[in-house]
């Protein structure tokens, strides 16, 4: 079996997962943290364990085997997403340096399990490059998009470029636009989750235009989410497999579109994990290893 880091969409084979009992830790925690990193509203720990519960259970659908963050100190709740932290290549992972001042300790304690399980580091994001995960997405083998985000400035794109263009890595550029400016959570996968080599889910109003042209060149087909659905995730899906992903349930539209697609698509209630804190399926995982 070939398998690749460098794929959004084969069949998930590895991944980390940071529960909500090792992420929310306790009903005092999350009311001493919520506000501060902007959550909609304060999470209610017991539903956010059962919420997950299901999430987890439909990620182990896929054989994948899953790595779980510990409780970390150093971090807070919004260690949950943890994609955010770290890229995965196949020369290494890459540490991220966060864009948001809140998250700046989760990457060193993603460094640290990698460590521990004996996954090899290309290289660190350092200051004052910022690079975020959500913000980054492989669109092929040997190219890899990132956006320019107020969490992802060019300082950490340059040193995107010069830790993966040695090993001939195209990065793409995509200029986001402002949105709700630096304190909202924005990043490129906020619009675009590929689910298939030649489908994605796609939230057009937000897109950067070069940014859409340039997949519908490469012959995408973009799954549109309306407009209805957009501030309740549904741009943002997980594919566990090429055309099976999971979303946000409550996105009905966009859920249909897919099936319409040819894709399988799983559902799990997300509001106290996803919508409350703003990170949706995509956010929650660390993909590792995928089938070519």
């Amino acid at each position: 079996m070939a398998v690749t880091h460098h794929s959004e969409y084969g069949k998930l084979r590895s991944v980390f997962l940071k529960r909500p009992e090792q992420a929310f830790v306790n009903d005092g925690l999350i009311s001493k943290q919520w506000r501060e990193l902007n959550f909609l509203s304060k999470p209610d720990l017991n539903n956010a364990i059962a919420e997950y519960r299901h999430f987890e259970n439909l990620v182990a659908g896929s054989g994948s085997h899953l790595y779980y963050l510990p409780v970390d100190d150093s971090v807070t709740m919004d260690s949950i997403y943890c994609r955010d932290a770290a890229i995965a290549t196949d020369f290494g992972m890459i540490i991220c340096n966060m864009g948001k001042p809140a998250r700046k300790h989760e990457p060193a304690a993603e460094q640290r399990e990698f460590k521990r399980h004996n996954i090899p580091v290309l290289g660190n994001i350092q200051s004052p490059g910022t690079l975020e995960g959500g913000d980054v997405a492989w669109i092929d083998k040997t190219t890899l998009a990132v956006g320019h985000t107020y969490r992802t400035n060019e300082e950490g794109i340059r040193q995107l470029k010069e830790l993966l263009e040695p090993f001939g890595i195209t990065i793409w550029v995509a200029s986001m636009p402002h949105y709700k400016g630096p304190a909202d959570v924005f990043h490129l996968m906020s619009v675009f989750s590929p689910v298939d080599k030649n489908l994605a889910v796609v939230y057009s109003p937000l897109m950067p235009i070069a940014f859409r042209n340039g997949l519908l060149e490469r012959g995408y087909t973009l799954v549109e989410v309306p407009d209805s659905e957009w501030d309740a995730m549904g741009c943002n899906v997980l594919a566990i497999a090429p055309r099976e992903c999971i979303m946000v349930s409550g996105n009905p539209v966009t859920r249909q579109r897919l099936m319409e697609a040819g894709c399988t698509v799983h559902q799990y209630d997300g509001n106290e994990i996803s919508v409350k804190g703003g990170g949706g399926p995509t956010c929650l995982t660390r993909p590792l290893l995928r089938e070519i």
